[in-house]
């Protein structure tokens, strides 16, 4: 068959079918057109001719008004003529100016060019627009309904969102309150009827103590352990009733103290739903309460005491002095002389007791610094070892404190000897007195001193911290342990007395632990001191702790010296004889400007203005003292 029968086939069958078509090639010229496309857009034969320009086809369309009002035709023309260039696939529908409707889709060719299909839709739109006559009423209430039902929805649209807003209010403030009740440092919790708990910070074994972390479900006995519960059954047994409580208790040995709210959980009906409970660890504030009430207890007495031993001294001085005149009376019988020595004896006694009394009633401020165990324990051993008989026997024993702790030295250096001498009296000729220092947990450290002796009487062992009680007749002031339970009662801590279970007594001092740090740097030392043989003293002293040192006897001297490049410290008496003393010239080294630390030295009574303007200004150093003490000062000053 011929390619001219295939074309004529191809021409005629396309003829047949109702649709308009075209094929215009890569030049945008006519290649195939069938009859429908005529008839549908009315075109004369030399428009549907082969060959025919895209673009005169546009213009007799555009100039027939197929494309409605066109203000510029040859514009038009060459825009949609631009357009047809960069063809892509397209569906369309458009009403031509006769009020006739087709639908116009085209598809580019691979060879260049494109086919586009034209169909008449005029009676598909005539039926779509006469359902739409028929369908309005229903249309009109669907609508209405719609309105209605758009109301509603906007309505309900804003109550969700107002519960949204509330929703992630709620669970902020959720979110806040666990996590203010994670940060607080308290144990927060809630328990039922059957004491189980359902709710907690996790914060028990913070307070507590080796208690598990997470306790939902235990019950109180079962969380708390059996030393706390035993304590606060009643406690929870009276929150359950309805009655709240606020209660401390101690644990862990008396290491620990612990205070515990219990707040009772009622609804609105009345109905008992358990307890809420809020635990703080009160330790720290149990130890500085206990050393305020102590310093109140201390001022009180010295404003009850400082007349009155006033008052006495000066009685007792009266009562020397009239002994002392009878027995220059000669010829006195022996009778009389015993009288005498006995009432002389007496007075000086009480003297001694008037003395106590001062140390214990008068204020004194703790003086902390960063104090070696191994030390302290070195500097006891001395002095209890020139006291101690040799058939006692004293040991001490260190259970591992390997770092410095802060610590009043002098204070307890003298407790401890107190202690240690009381014991030597209860062993009477031979025995062994043992001297401790552990620490328990992280807030105590404790110092335990037994003996071998007959241990306390059942008397004693209610009376011994109480003033003045003695059981060694007149020759006990009664106030050795008395002074050992001011110091602990001061810095917060406690003493505790009891036997051994098979022989000889056990007193324990237990106090706050505060590890600090002691500083050896060595230095150059500017040491001021108008008396030569303590001079010389303290300068040896300075010199073991690894110092250089540099001496001045007085104030304008020392301030000349101060000048010299790379002193560190300045160690100075108070007084210092004729001149300036040494406050006064600590005083003109910082108007100077110098900023080396100063280290006061006096014997001055505390009650002295010198003494009490100096001490609140500079670090102060009682005489007399020992390296030790020296060294501890300075290590203070470092601190």
């Amino acid at each position: 068959m011929s390619d001219q029968t295939t074309t004529q086939m191809m021409r005629a069958g396309l003829n047949l079918i109702g649709q308009a078509l075209t094929i215009f090639d890569a030049d945008l010229r006519l290649s195939v057109a069938n009859r429908r496309y005529q008839e549908m857009f009315g075109l004369p034969d030399h428009i549907v001719e082969i060959g025919t320009d895209f673009a005169d086809t546009i213009r007799y369309l555009a100039s027939r008004g197929d494309y409605g009002e066109i203000a510029d035709l040859e514009e038009f023309v060459v825009s949609r003529t631009e357009q047809a260039r960069a063809f892509e696939p397209h569906y369309m529908e458009r009403q031509r100016s006769n009020g006739q409707w087709i639908s116009v889709e085209g598809s580019p060719l691979r060879t260049g060019g494109w086919v586009a299909v034209y169909t008449d839709i005029t009676q598909i739109k005539q039926q779509e627009s006469l359902l739409r006559s028929e369908g309005a009423k229903l249309e009109a209430d669907l609508f209405n309904r719609s309105e209605e039902l758009a109301e509603t929805n906007r309505s309900l649209a804003a109550t969700i969102a107002t519960l949204e807003e509330t929703k992630r209010d709620l669970t902020e403030a959720e979110a806040r309150a666990r996590m203010t009740s994670e940060m607080t440092p308290a144990h927060i919790a809630h328990v039922d009827r059957d004491q189980r708990y359902t709710y907690s910070n996790r914060k028990l074994s913070e307070v507590i103590g080796s208690q598990p972390r997470s306790i939902i479900g235990l019950t109180a006995r079962e969380a708390l352990g059996d030393e706390a519960y035993n304590q606060l059954k009643s406690k929870f047994e009276s929150a359950f009733a309805g009655e709240p409580s606020v209660t401390e208790v101690d644990l862990q040995d008396a290491t620990r103290r612990v205070r515990v709210a219990l707040t009772p959980d009622v609804a609105p009906d009345g109905t008992n739903n358990g307890a809420y409970v809020l635990s703080m660890d009160i330790t720290a504030e149990a130890q500085a309460r206990a050393a305020l009430t102590q310093t109140r207890k201390r001022e009180l007495a010295a404003q009850l005491t400082s007349g009155l031993a006033h008052d006495f001294a000066n009685l007792l001085t009266v009562i020397l002095g009239l002994q002392s005149k009878l027995e220059r009376i000669e010829n006195l019988p022996d009778t009389a002389k015993d009288a005498i020595a006995t009432t002389k004896a007496a007075a000086l006694r009480g003297g001694e007791l008037l003395d106590r009394l001062s140390d214990v009633s008068a204020r004194r401020d703790l003086s902390i610094s960063a104090v070696s165990i191994d030390t302290l324990f070195e500097d006891i051993s001395n002095l209890a070892h020139a006291a101690l008989p040799d058939t006692i026997t004293f040991d001490t024993e260190n259970q591992g404190i390997e770092s410095a702790v802060m610590l009043d030295h002098g204070f307890v250096q003298d407790g401890l000897l107190n202690l240690v001498l009381n014991a030597r009296d209860a062993i009477g000729e031979a025995g062994e007195i043992h001297l401790t220092a552990r620490l328990r947990g992280t807030t105590w450290i404790e110092f335990i001193v037994t003996d071998t002796g007959s241990g306390f009487t059942n008397e004693a062992l209610q009376s011994a911290l109480d003033p003045f009680f003695t059981t060694k007749k007149d020759e006990g002031s009664g106030l050795g342990l008395t002074m050992a339970y001011d110091f602990a009662q001061m810095s917060g801590g406690r003493v505790r007395i009891k036997n051994r279970p098979e022989v000889g007594a056990e007193v324990t001092i237990q106090l706050p632990l505060r590890f600090g740090t002691q500083t050896t740097d060595p230095g150059m030392v500017l040491l001021v001191e108008d008396r030569e043989d303590l001079r010389l003293q303290t300068r040896e002293m300075l010199r073991e702790m690894g110092h250089s040192v540099i001496e001045a006897d007085n104030a304008e001297e020392a301030l000349t010296l101060a000048q010299i490049p790379g002193v560190s410290h300045v160690l100075t008496d108070i007084m210092l004889g004729d001149g300036m003393n040494g406050f006064e010239m600590a005083q003109e080294l910082l108007t100077a400007g110098h900023n080396m630390p100063v280290i006061m030295m006096t014997g001055l009574p505390v009650d002295d203005p010198i003494h009490q303007q100096a001490s609140a200004q500079f670090p102060l150093l009682r005489k007399p003292f020992a390296g030790p003490q020296l060294a501890e000062k300075f290590h203070e000053v470092h601190a």
